[in-house]
């Protein structure tokens, strides 16, 4: 298999529909690169991601970059560069390279969900499958999914137990990575617990701790709140968007009326300057917003996805403790063997609990970081573009006021 540098557009070649993992975005509406414009500000998402790798990630530092295309007769993928530093002593060298493709990061969050199910394992881009939009599968896409990998390996390497991980240590270290993904659960185990899974939700648990119901609700109304803003976002975009067009067509006009007024040309010349201008403003406005506000918006409505599978398989393991401990109660034969598993049952529930609480405050705390700083950076650029816009009417104000005085001196010579 060969790689090469990523096209601009795939549109020309043969994709594997059946390998959608490979055909994910973060958000729809976002295209972040590295080369382009970044927000000035200092709360910015950007500079907050800097800051955590720099001030967290000392002795452990990830980063995903170089995508490389890779098209064979049957399907094209994308892979991507993943590089480790580290100085801790459970690695054999201080430094590892190996590529991945999307289906691999799968089976790490996977592996990580299915060793540590109480754990707040941080979300990948969603699934979103292209077909029929194969010409978004270009540059900006690739390089807003490459964004969003590297946030989930970054968020992976700062977390105490996560971070530990043996499957994490063969994801960033192994050079190939199928006999490790061959070793993973059957497809019955898989069934089994399942069905086990669907039995404990449907039997439902008895007595949850007040705690965890107050996260339950926590939860509930995080995602209701924030799918809001999303949904709300979207459409300020949408109707930016919308007025941005109509300034392209309206600046135009003014400058083709400017030629058939020559008394009125200075200032029809003047409007469509300042429309024209406005008109950079608000796209830059735009940008802003899908480049900041938008991902992290975007992100904590999986984040909370993330957490309600988390709280769901706690009840699960609760409510499987509760029915066997029911059945022990009831029963007068292997009760020896039953109150064994009984009491692995219990010591579970425990751990799941205490596994449960430590992260929920990581997460929050992680959660109030990003979105402050992603409300912070919106209004801080929204301050900007109002100003500029401000600017550039008064500026045109300040043109036409000057002309009755100069008007007045041109008659009197």
């Amino acid at each position: 298999m060969s790689g090469h540098a990523v096209p601009v557009d795939f549109s020309g070649h043969m994709l594997d529909l059946d390998e959608d993992e490979d055909l994910e975005v973060f958000s729809k509406n976002t295209s972040l690169a590295d080369g382009g414009p970044m927000p000035n500000s200092p709360s910015s998402m950007v500079n907050q991601y800097r800051l955590e790798e720099e001030e967290e990630a000392r002795d452990f530092f990830i980063a995903v970059d170089n995508p490389e295309s890779h098209v064979t007769a049957i399907e094209t993928f994308i892979t991507y560069r993943v590089v480790t530093k580290t100085t801790r002593s459970e690695f054999d060298s201080s430094e590892y390279e190996v590529r991945r493709r999307y289906q691999d990061f799968l089976w790490l969050r996977g592996r990580l969900e299915e060793n540590h199910p109480t754990l707040i394992v941080h979300p990948l881009p969603e699934k979103f499958v292209m077909k029929g939009m194969v010409e978004r599968f270009n540059e900006d896409f690739i390089e807003t999914r490459r964004r969003a990998l590297h946030r989930f390996l970054s968020k992976i390497s700062v977390h105490p137990i996560l971070s530990c991980s043996q499957h994490l240590k063969v994801f960033l270290t192994a050079q190939e990575l199928l006999s490790h993904r061959k070793q993973a659960p059957g497809f019955l185990s898989r069934m089994g617990e399942t069905v086990r899974a669907v039995a404990n939700s449907v039997r439902g648990v008895r007595s949850r701790p007040e705690e965890f119901t107050v996260m339950h609700e926590y939860v509930d109304n995080f995602s209701n709140k924030i799918c809001s803003v999303d949904k709300v976002t979207q459409r300020i975009i949408k109707e930016h968007r919308e007025y941005v067009d109509e300034l392209q067509q309206y600046s135009p006009t003014f400058s083709q009326w400017a030629g058939s007024e020559e008394e009125l040309q200075e200032p029809l010349k003047g409007v469509a300057s300042c429309v024209e201008r406005c008109s950079a403003e608000t796209e830059e406005q735009i940008q802003h917003l899908s480049e900041v506000l938008v991902p992290a918006l975007h992100e904590y409505i999986l984040c909370a996805d993330t957490l309600k599978a988390v709280m769901r398989r706690r009840d699960n393991i609760q409510a499987e403790f509760e029915a066997k401990n029911e059945v022990l109660a009831s029963r007068r034969v292997d009760q020896e063997a039953l109150q064994e598993e009984v009491d692995g049952l219990a010591d579970r529930v425990e751990l799941a609990n205490n596994a449960l609480k430590g992260d929920w405050s990581r997460w929050q705390s992680s959660m109030r970081t990003d979105l402050k700083s992603a409300f912070l950076s919106t209004a801080e650029k929204n301050v900007e573009y109002y100003e500029k816009c401000l600017a550039v009417w008064e500026s045109f104000l300040l043109s036409q006021r000057a002309e009755p005085s100069e008007q007045k001196e041109d008659d009197a010579s």
